[in-house]
Order: C-alpha cells, then sequence, then structure tokens
C-alpha cells in the first residue's frame, strides 16, 4: 500500500496528470492575477468634437468655414477671404447670452443659450440690405441654419472648431476667429 503523501513515481500516468493539474493552477493563479482591463481600452481615439464642450461657448468667435448637407456634400461656396465669410460672436459681457455677427451680407444679433450641451438661438435680428444673389443665398441658408440649430459639437483643442447641426440637415463648421 502506498503513502498518500508521497508523490507517485515519475514517468507514471499518475505523476503526468499531478503536474499537468500543478502547471494549470498556476496559470490560472497568474491570469487571476493580470492587470484586468476597462472595456473601453480597446476603443480607438475618441472624437475631438465634443458636445460637452459646448459649455465653452461663451465670449468665444467664430469664422464659418463650410457648410454641408447630411450626406457632406457643400451646400454653397463660402468666401475664403476672412473679411467677407460669416462670422458668429457669442458674447456675455452685458450680463446676457448674445449671439451676433456677420452673415454674408448682413449684420444680425440675438439671444443664444446654452442648455444640456446645446447651442440654441433666439429670434435673430438682422439688417436689411441687398449684396447681390452669391450673398443673399449665403445669408438665407446660414441664417436658417442657426435658427434650426439642433446639436452642437466643440473641439477646444487646436485647430479649434464648432459644427453646429440643423434640424435640416445642414452642417455649419467653423474655425475659431482670432480676437
Amino acid at each position: 500500500m502506498s503513502n498518500p503523501l508521497t508523490a507517485p513515481p515519475r514517468g507514471t500516468p499518475r505523476a503526468r496528470l499531478a503536474l499537468r493539474a500543478g502547471v494549470l493552477a498556476a496559470a490560472l493563479t497568474v491570469a487571476a492575477c493580470a492587470m484586468p482591463t476597462h472595456p473601453d481600452s480597446e476603443a480607438g481615439p475618441s472624437n475631438p468634437l465634443n458636445p460637452a464642450a459646448v459649455q465653452l461657448l461663451d465670449n468665444t468667435s467664430w469664422v464659418l468655414r463650410t457648410v454641408q448637407t447630411s450626406d457632406g456634400h457643400s451646400v454653397l461656396d463660402v468666401p475664403a477671404d476672412k473679411a467677407a465669410a460669416p462670422t458668429l460672436t457669442l458674447d456675455t459681457r452685458s450680463g446676457e447670452r448674445r449671439a451676433s455677427g456677420f452673415a454674408g451680407c448682413n449684420r444680425f444679433g440675438g439671444a443664444y443659450t446654452l442648455t444640456s450641451g446645446k447651442l440654441g438661438f433666439g429670434p435673430l435680428a438682422a439688417t436689411r440690405m441687398a449684396c447681390g444673389e452669391n450673398a443673399d443665398r449665403i445669408e438665407r441658408v446660414y441664417l436658417d441654419a442657426l435658427a434650426h440649430a439642433d446639436a452642437t459639437l466643440v473641439q477646444m483643442q487646436a485647430p479649434q472648431q464648432m459644427r453646429i447641426i440643423a434640424t435640416t440637415g445642414v452642417t455649419l463648421t467653423f474655425a475659431r476667429a482670432d480676437r
């Protein structure tokens, strides 16, 4: 009769089974001690356009760069000259949130809100000069998109930009203006 406390002789099936069980137990112990990973660790880089950054828009100025449809097609040609491109300034110096800017032909102004990561505009009043077919078209599309703003994405790291997505499917993309 063999003693149960003594190891079986080497090379026997019982010894090989004991060795395999020991190796498996050691591997499971090492695996259990491994550093856990967060489910998001496999995700790619984050999108720098962040709806939460909308709260940082007070006292900023922007220049319109592109106007596109939801499928990425350009709606109109935005003037490359910064002096002719539509602008948007979001100002709180008066104690109220006021939006103002140049719409491509006329100046405009009105109230804006920042609520739950969303930029919204109250009624915007504009001057009424006629500037020609192209400038008038830019102005109509621009002011209509602001009036129907549905979502706002902001990138506050360089290059700073903002996108306003309207319920009409138009996306306005702005670059931060130098002050």
